[in-house]
């Protein structure tokens, strides 16, 4: 039987200690609730003598229903001027009135020296000391052996003295941290092995960051050498480089390892967890992430499409559903009929069996891309070049007039534009609008919406949430410019792009690709005929 493997999770406190991220004292208690949903162990809420935040979530947290997930408070060993009963730090850490504490101690005798400023046997007893007062009142105290790995490199029977202080002090597991990051699989997993033959009844953790890029590979070594605790951070978000990331520890423990450490149905929850901390850390989510991210499962070239289509396995190393993913497929000039067909199926679209119809799409597409459009971002233009392809696109108006006119001022800031459109109806009538706005594509979709949703009511939903500008200079498109527009209704939210010399024109294609689509796809019907002459 696969021995138990505990997750030992702080986001809270060391992923709050990567550059530019703040959680407010809600997205804290928010991500607690969350990683107890994900089935995380223990969650390490902060250290309570650092900040006020961190002792106001500890106050709170308190009142969270948490369905198996302990909290931990965390700490360091006490000062060497005072004894434990008498220091702060630690009357903090017994505040929080967790169930389990964390103590941070020096296992590096260079660390001890020039950093504590104490001798080797003063820095033993720090840790012996607080371990044995905190065991007085707590249920569990985890030691985080700081610096272990670099520790045992340049002194090894000191490092491993420190771990018989804290299993002196009685410390219920000893994690060994890979502070610095720098150390390799091999490395770790042997250094491991090492203290696991030595203290064959004590509960070993790891903890490792990842400036060398190994956090992940470091933190499996650990647990094949003998660690059944393993700490980390969701995203891997952290000090410096970050930590090892539990998005993908989890299932490589679990579907690669054969560990159960969540059930089946929270792993699939892995990728909302992911989500919800790089948007409560106000960070970009990572596309190529691995397990989360949106292109981990995404496929572009084409002979990879035709062989996912025959058998997902031929390029993908696990069902994308058993962590909650979907599976992608992407069209490009690296597009073959496998790309076109997926896509088809996924809008609707029926090509089974029309070759000629399949090639004159996958024509089209090739030769747009290579005059600047990307339709990886934009499907929803990649769905109406279909639909024309097909015949199965019917006009909803015609531009018969559209004029722009911007201007700006260094002194006073402004931005200003002016938007005159003039279109054409599918009953032959015409509306005319004029609309200001801040710049000109603002102002051209102002005027044209402001033209049609008197016929097309289903407009004033459309709202525009993001706008890329990208300058093409390679050989194909050069000089243009490429425009990628994304767009929602409330319920859903597409992409669109256009291509152009003009910036202005690249914007009003995306633009007009955008209305198109909305109606395209809009169940209702006009309601309200009025419309201006």
């Amino acid at each position: 039987m696969a021995k138990k493997i505990v997750l030992y999770d702080t986001t809270l406190r060391d992923g709050a200690q990567a550059e530019e991220v703040s959680f407010s004292l809600d997205d804290k208690l928010r991500i607690a609730e969350t990683l107890d949903d994900l089935g995380v162990h223990y969650i390490e809420g902060g250290w309570p003598g650092s900040n006020p935040r961190d002792e106001a979530f500890f106050k709170e947290a308190r009142k969270l229903k948490l369905k198996q997930a302990k909290l931990s408070a965390f700490g360091s060993t006490h000062h060497p001027k005072n004894p434990p009963s008498k220091d702060n730090n630690v009357k903090l850490l017994l505040s929080a009135k967790t169930p389990c504490v964390t103590v941070v101690g020096k296992t590096w005798d260079m660390q001890a020296k020039k950093v504590l400023g104490v001798s080797n046997k003063r820095n033993l007893e720090l840790i012996h000391d607080t371990i044995a007062y905190l065991k007085k009142h707590v249920d569990e105290v985890v030691f985080d052996a700081e610096h272990f790995f670099d520790g045992y490199k340049n002194n090894p029977d000191y490092a491993l003295s420190s771990l018989e202080a804290a299993i002196d002090g009685g410390a219920d597991c000893l994690c060994l941290c890979e502070t610095n990051g720098g150390a390799l699989p091999f490395d770790v997993g042997r250094v491991v092995a090492v203290v696991a033959e030595k203290f064959p009844k004590v509960t070993l953790g790891i903890h490792c960051h990842n400036d060398s890029e190994t956090g992940v590979a470091n933190s499996l070594a650990a647990v094949t050498a003998g660690a059944t605790q393993v700490q980390g951070t969701i995203n891997g978000i952290g000090e410096r480089c970050g930590n090892a990331n539990l998005c993908s520890v989890i299932p490589n423990l679990q579907l690669k390892m054969g560990y159960k450490v969540v059930s089946a149905a929270q792993l699939k929850k892995i990728g909302k967890v992911s989500s919800l901390v790089y948007e409560l850390a106000n960070m970009a989510m990572r596309p190529h992430q691995p397990y989360v991210g949106k292109s981990a499962f995404a496929h572009k070239g084409g002979i990879h499409v035709s062989a996912v289509r025959k058998t997902p396995m031929a390029y993908e190393h696990i069902e994308p559903e058993a962590v909650g993913a979907k599976r992608r497929v992407l069209v490009s000039d690296l597009s073959g009929k496998g790309n076109v067909l997926t896509k088809a199926h996924e809008f609707g679209i029926s090509l089974e069996g029309r070759d000629d119809a399949t090639k004159k799409i996958l024509s089209q597409l090739k030769e747009r891309e290579a005059g600047g459009l990307l339709f990886e971002g934009a499907e929803a233009s990649f769905e109406l070049l279909m639909k024309k392809a097909l015949g199965q696109w019917k006009k909803k108006f015609d531009i018969v007039r559209a004029r722009v006119v911007s201007s700006f001022s260094n002194e006073q800031g402004d931005n200003w534009a002016e938007a005159v459109i003039k279109v054409r109806l599918p009953d032959g009538s015409y509306a005319h609008s004029v609309a200001e706005g801040n710049g000109p594509v603002n102002a051209l979709d102002s005027a044209i919406r402001t033209a049609l949703v008197n016929y097309y009511p289903e407009l004033s939903d459309v709202t525009l949430h993001d706008f890329k500008v990208r300058m093409l200079d390679d050989s194909k498109s050069a000089s243009k410019t490429r425009v990628l527009i994304e767009s929602g209704d409330g319920e859903t939210r597409w992409g669109t792009v256009g291509a152009s010399e003009n910036i202005i024109e690249a914007s009003w294609q995306a633009l007009l690709d955008s209305l198109e689509y909305k109606l395209h796809r809009s169940a209702s019907k006009p309601k309200n005929k009025k419309r201006a002459k």
